[in-house]
């Protein structure tokens, strides 16, 4: 009776090592044409960042916040350190852009995450109107509610936002950059 379940698990498993081996080898010519669609030219992983695979990209920062929305580095070219969130941020890096897109709207769901991530315009979090997520209403962001949803994670009632919302370390100084950057989208 154990024979044929650990025939059936080698097979398997080879059968996972040979699909494995034919993507490695899949280097099409096109792969590098192909885009992240809704937050490009913003860049999910900065480590793998090199101005010259694409001329899309932004390299040129007009603020610290601009940069760190971008990028997850500072200006100084520090990293923002993070908790909570995605696994691949500890892995790759990563920024804001990667999940809210370049113009803040979200509305694309992430990898493994179980929520879409939301709408971080300025505007839009500072307004009066109804706000719900997936917990309940809560009211208006301010800059200090910002700042505490960005460390912390949560929102302006005190309620946790999802988990993959990363919790960023940022300096006070990197902290009221972002903002004012957000308020330019």
């Amino acid at each position: 009776m154990t024979i044929p379940i650990a025939r059936t698990l080698i097979s398997i498993g080879i059968i996972l090592m040979v699909a494995g081996c034919i993507n490695v080898y899949d280097e099409r010519p096109d792969t590098t044409d192909r885009g992240y669609e809704w937050h490009d030219p913003g860049y999910m992983y900065p480590a793998q960042y090199d101005s010259m695979t694409d001329p899309n990209i932004i390299t040129d920062f007009s603020s610290n916040g601009e940069m760190i929305y971008y990028t997850g580095l500072n200006e100084n070219r520090q990293e923002i350190p993070v908790s909570g969130g995605p696994h691949w941020l500890y892995v790759h890096g990563g920024s804001c852009v990667s999940c809210h897109g370049v113009d803040g709207k979200g509305g694309v769901p992430i990898m493994m995450g179980t929520v879409i991530p939301s709408d971080i315009t300025y505007e839009v979090l500072t307004s009066e109107e109804d706000h719900e997520d997936e917990h309940e209403e809560h009211p208006p962001y301010t800059d200090e509610t910002i700042s505490i949803a960005i460390r912390e994670g949560k929102d302006p009632s005190g309620e946790e936002l999802d988990y993959t919302m990363p919790r960023w370390d940022l300096s006070d100084e990197d902290m009221e950059d972002l903002i004012e950057y957000l308020k330019t989208l």
